[in-house]
């Protein structure tokens, strides 16, 4: 079969590959739609040790597909069954998940294998994380279940009211994900990013935009009548845009991080605004297996349509390019059809 396989940083091939045959416990899955992601973009330039700790291994984690063979003792999904694949899972056990802080298990196991024609999804996976999807939804859509779950889960933490101002910085494809969900739970939103197709992009689908700058502190606070976010949210991954990101926040409100920081950098907080305007501060991370069912379910019946983050539809033989075309701000979310 014909599949996108990473060897190391900057070093991706579209190889034929053996045909996977399921063990127990295992499932192949015809992948009928795969979806380009900002951490295939971070992995394919500096690797993933987390993510990829084996290479070479097939590329890309977002996927929807079709049963076409179940292994031995697997249960509650058959040949035929149109499914979503996460790209993790839960051990169940340990004392995070024993908590029901799964998307922090201490022993969270990760799969690759999206940019192929079939990917066979680990044990672990089916076990928890292979999800049935109804015949109505399409497989393009069905593919955002595993980055919807990611938003959900950060805007659980975030806890949104009907009304609430809600500031996300970045427009990325889960900037702008973020953003779609937000609305849908009530709030008004503001989208901070820079100019160029992407941003372009985002004002045309109705989000009320403001372009970054240096110190966007000032204007945030002008759009907000003065007050700042009940919600501010960064989804760019940078520790500047952190501090923003706390600063544009009322006194009372909630700043979610969402993006992640390379490892090792820092961001200065104001004490006295934390302590005395009580200002809540709180990291997001990953998904859940309920978050998986529920961004599922509101896919299923339209509460959110991500049809306006694909910008462009690529073979599996252009996984690099797409990569690139996501680097350079030139796409959001690249459909890939095997």
């Amino acid at each position: 079969m014909k599949a996108v396989v990473f060897y190391g940083p900057g070093d991706l091939r579209f190889a034929d590959v053996p045909m996977p045959r399921p063990k127990p416990g295992e499932v192949l899955v015809r992948v009928d739609a795969a979806l380009t992601c900002g951490t295939d973009v971070k992995t394919y330039r500096r690797g993933h040790p987390v993510m990829i700790p084996v290479i070479p291994t097939i590329f890309g984690h977002e996927l929807a597909g079709t049963i076409v063979e179940v292994g031995p003792g697997v249960q509650g999904v058959r040949e035929g069954d149109r499914v979503v694949a996460a790209n993790s899972a839960p051990c169940g056990a340990c004392s995070s998940c024993q908590r029901g802080r799964a998307n922090l298990c201490e022993d969270l196991f990760f799969w690759n294998g999206a940019f192929a024609e079939y990917a066979l999804i680990p044990r672990r996976v089916t076990g928890v994380n292979l999800q049935k999807i109804s015949d109505s939804l399409p497989a393009r859509h069905g593919a955002f279940a595993e980055p919807l779950a990611c938003a959900l889960h950060a805007l659980s933490l975030a806890e949104i009211r009907v009304g609430d101002q809600v500031v996300i910085f970045g427009h990325g494809p889960l900037g702008q994900l973020l953003g779609l969900l937000a609305i849908h739970q009530g709030g008004r939103v503001l989208l901070i990013g820079k100019p160029g197709p992407r941003f372009d992009r985002a004002r045309g689908h109705g989000f009320e935009c403001l372009e970054s700058l240096p110190d966007v502190v000032p204007a945030v606070r002008k759009v907000t009548g003065g007050q700042g976010a009940d919600v501010a949210i960064d989804a760019t991954g940078r520790p500047e845009v952190w501090e923003q990101a706390v600063t544009s926040t009322r006194r009372g409100g909630t700043t979610v991080f969402f993006g992640g920081c390379a490892p090792g950098t820092e961001v200065r907080l104001d004490t006295r605004r934390l302590h005395y305007e009580e200002l809540k501060l709180v990291g997001a991370f990953h998904h859940t297996p309920s978050g998986i069912r529920r961004a599922i379910s509101l896919l299923e019946s339209g509460a959110i349509n991500p049809d306006v983050l694909v910008t462009h539809e690529m073979r599996l033989s252009e996984v690099p390019e797409a990569l690139e075309l996501m680097a350079r701000g030139l796409a959001l979310k690249v459909l890939i059809q095997p």
